[in-house]
């Protein structure tokens, strides 16, 4: 798998990517999460291709004190390869260079196969609850 930052010419491909992963949800559009994160960090937006296809992302953050991971997907027919792997190893050594020293994410706790992947490579569960609130809607 090659990865490299995203492109505006990847939007489709990774939308539809999203949705076959599952990723997207009512409250969230994914063009608009796309756009927002062109703004801020774009060298963190990564994309895997086998073959000139992409078959994985990842979206990755750091705002100063923590960094982020979201969007990390990988085409089901391309799973149990190692490309999830290979993507945080990637955004993390990216997000690191910025001087981050930590990095959170969030799983639905419903998601037991995908915290077990990240429980796999490292992650624990933090002692905290998520707080979130919109500011913007996207519906």
């Amino acid at each position: 798998m090659q990865m490299r930052s995203f492109e505006a010419k990847d939007q489709e491909c990774v939308v539809k990517l999203w949705h076959e992963c599952n990723l997207i949800v009512p409250w969230n559009d994914p063009y608009k999460d796309i756009q927002r994160k062109l703004k801020v960090d774009p060298d963190l937006f990564i994309v895997g291709e086998v073959a000139g296809v992409i078959v994985a992302t990842v979206m990755g953050g750091y705002e100063g004190h923590r960094g982020w991971i979201n969007y990390l997907a990988v085409s089901p027919t391309h799973q149990r390869k190692g490309y999830g792997r290979q993507l945080v190893a990637f955004v993390e050594a990216r997000i690191k260079q910025k001087g981050c020293p930590k990095i959170n994410l969030q799983v639905r706790q419903s998601n037991t196969d995908v915290i077990k992947f990240y429980e796999a490579i490292g992650y624990g569960k933090d002692n905290v609850i998520s707080l979130g609130k919109r500011l913007e809607s996207d519906n």
